[in-house]
């Protein structure tokens, strides 16, 4: 069985961990597996948007702690760096069930997260007796408030979907069977945005993202004059921003 599924339809690829026995739990072949999809999908023209999800039922039950403790395990080489390597390109969690530790990790690495009714949240670091290393104690408390992520860190409490919305950790709850679906469709929308724009658009969000305020500024200020530095084609923004309202119109549910 293939422990990494894709399919690339329309522009958006549906990324799925597919170790559902073990929850997919992160042995060194999935890991190292997911790796190399996303690493082939993020400069590919033919993928605008990337939706990673779980084969259900669980998202992602962290690192395989049975494969972890074996002597000389691959795992544990395989483990060290980054969860995933860099993308241009958005990439939307679909959390189908529970997302613990390394698989609130992985989830944390999406640009944002859309859940279903089933999905949970636990950080259990402090109770498996590990420390985080894919950047948890920097991206939780961006999601959820540093106070929050305290109580998450040191108590390893679960967090149902309805709750993560409350605190922002994820951006929409909807009914399990039409997650993946809606996922994809908001990929759908990514897809039909400039794919240059929204790249230099989430690629300064994340630098930002890691400095002061202030400095923040001066990258989007940076990033504003590159881009505009080469141009802007009158024509192409008017016909765009002619979309654009006209899009806006069929959103509100009105052709005025």
């Amino acid at each position: 069985m293939t422990d990494v599924l894709c399919e690339v339809r329309d522009r958006v690829a549906v990324v799925t961990l597919n170790r559902p026995e073990r929850r997919n739990a992160l042995s060194a072949s999935l890991l190292t597996g997911l790796r190399a999809v996303i690493a082939e999908l993020d400069p590919d023209p033919a993928v605008r948007a990337v939706v990673l999800t779980g084969a259900d039922p669980a998202f992602c039950a962290g690192l395989d702690l049975t494969e972890l403790g074996r002597s000389d395990s691959p795992l544990a080489r395989a483990g060290s760096g980054a969860v995933l390597p860099a993308m241009s390109k958005p990439l939307i969690g679909a959390v189908n069930g529970a997302a613990i530790t390394g698989g609130l990790e992985l989830a944390l690495r999406c640009d944002f997260l859309v859940a279903s009714e089933r999905a949970r949240f636990a950080d259990t670091h402090a109770r498996v007796g590990i420390m985080p290393g894919w950047g948890l104690t920097v991206e939780l408390p961006a999601a959820v408030g540093l106070r929050r992520a305290r109580e998450m860190s040191a108590t390893g409490n679960f967090v149902d979907a309805h709750t993560a919305l409350a605190w922002g950790l994820v951006n929409h709850v909807v009914p399990h069977d039409e997650l993946v679906g809606f996922a994809a469709g908001l990929a759908a929308d990514i897809a039909s945005s400039d794919p240059l724009a929204v790249q230099e658009i989430l690629a300064t969000y994340r630098a930002g993202s890691q400095v002061t305020a202030g400095e923040a500024l001066r990258i989007e200020a940076d990033a504003n004059r590159r881009w505009h530095s080469a141009g802007i084609d009158g024509d192409s923004v008017a016909a765009r921003r002619d979309a654009v309202m006209a899009r806006g119109r069929s959103q509100a549910g009105t052709t005025r």
